[in-house]
């Protein structure tokens, strides 16, 4: 089980990657919505979400307890279901998509309230809960955009 929370709270070894694991994994997650995942029905997106969001809650915290820190920038399953959030029943265009992408990366690196305070709950529910308030912020300012422009 080590081995599999390993694995996956890595994003399939994505949190290894040197230079920003965080950014890639939501570069994969845009890349996988542009060319593929905006394509499947709302209900069958939304269940990845919230397992991809359970199951990273028990991997993250199995490793970042086996790693004795408490969110080591290894762990990128956060960063991945938070880009599926904020990308959740976009079009596909290249503006939105983008937008979703760098508003979150923004969102989720400066932690403005209350993403920072939400980042103290224990272990991997502050991981994986950060991510999606940043996830929402970015989701409702690129939404209210294409609403009203």
């Amino acid at each position: 089980m080590k081995l599999l929370s390993k694995i996956i709270s890595t994003f399939f070894g994505v949190g290894y990657f040197p230079v920003a694991p965080g950014t890639l994994t939501s570069i994969l997650i845009v890349l996988a919505y542009k060319f593929y995942l905006y394509k499947l029905s709302w209900p069958l997106y939304f269940l990845i979400i919230f397992l991809l969001f359970l199951i990273g809650v028990y991997t993250s915290s199995k490793f970042s307890s086996d790693l004795s820190k408490k969110d080591p920038r290894k762990i990128v399953i956060d960063e991945a279901c938070g880009q599926l959030l904020v990308l959740f029943r976009m079009s596909d265009a290249w503006f939105p998509v983008l937008s979703c992408f760098i508003l979150f990366r923004v969102f989720d690196i400066t932690k403005p309230y209350p993403i920072k305070k939400v980042e103290t709950l224990p272990s991997g529910w502050g991981i994986m809960t950060d991510d999606l308030v940043a996830a929402i912020y970015a989701g409702v300012i690129v939404n209210l955009y294409l609403l009203l422009k």
